[in-house]
């Protein structure tokens, strides 16, 4: 995954623009998020979905266009989903069509828990220039808490416990049933699936140290390379999940 400037259409706001950059600063706060969810018999979340740019030429000009996806999945390389939008202009996609997309192309994320909202960088672009009546119009028609648009969160209980922009509460609470899991089915350790991603590629991308380090303890080849030819190691620099480098250097 390299370093990619981000799409946006010709016009946008600088306001919107910054938006965009965020929400690809934070995306590894939803993916962890969502990736817990996956594992949870009774759902926590309320929504999660993700707005990507979708870009088409037409006429000779690049026609840009932001929308969101549900059913997220990611890879480090990749985000997939179902389009959840009408086009405007574009005709090489549609409502429902399932979509890959690089991670370059992000331009929001947005998880509620309860009603509150995380991230949602574009829409409190917009909640900024909206009165106060219009703010409440807004937040009523979604059906969620936004908060205050100049303190977005990108983790649950952020403020009460600033540690969780570390770990997942989950990681860490999941640790003997990870260990169990692993001394009975050692052979999870070091298999790889249809893309040769192993578990510790895995858990490495969606940022939980205390799995990292079990996995590691448990005889994980740290040299394991996906079909993308990177390892562990790899996606936690690119991602910056700074707290699982000395795990895995």
């Amino acid at each position: 995954m390299e370093e990619t400037k981000i799409l946006y259409a010709d016009g946008e706001s600088p306001k919107m623009i910054e938006a965009y950059q965020k929400a690809q600063e934070t995306f590894k706060y939803f993916w962890r998020e969502l990736s817990w969810e996956y594992r949870r018999i009774i759902p926590g979340l309320d929504v999660a979905c993700v707005k990507l740019a979708f870009t088409q030429e037409i006429d000779n000009e690049t026609i840009v266009e932001h929308m969101w996806i549900n059913d997220v999945n990611f890879d480090g390389e990749n985000i997939y989903g179902i389009l959840v939008n009408d086009p405007d202009e574009l005709t090489n996609v549609n409502n429902g069509d399932e979509i890959a997309i690089p991670i370059n192309q992000i331009s929001d994320w947005l998880f509620a828990v309860g009603g509150k909202t995380y991230g949602a960088f574009t829409i409190h672009a917009m909640r900024s220039e909206m009165s106060d009546e219009e703010r409440e119009a807004h937040d009523a028609a979604w059906g969620l808490e936004f908060g205050d648009f100049n303190d977005i969160e990108v983790v649950s209980d952020q403020k009460e416990k600033p540690e969780n922009l570390i770990e997942h509460p989950m990681s860490k609470n999941m640790k003997e049933s990870l260990i169990d899991f692993l001394k009975n089915n050692p052979e999870e350790i070091n298999a790889k699936d249809d893309l040769g991603y192993t578990f510790l590629h895995r858990e490495t991308i969606a940022g939980n140290s205390t799995s990292v380090e079990i996995i590691i303890e448990s005889g994980a080849d740290l040299n394991a390379k996906n079909e993308y030819g990177k390892t562990a190691l790899d996606y936690a620099r690119e991602l910056k999940w700074n707290h699982l480098l000395p795990l895995l250097q």
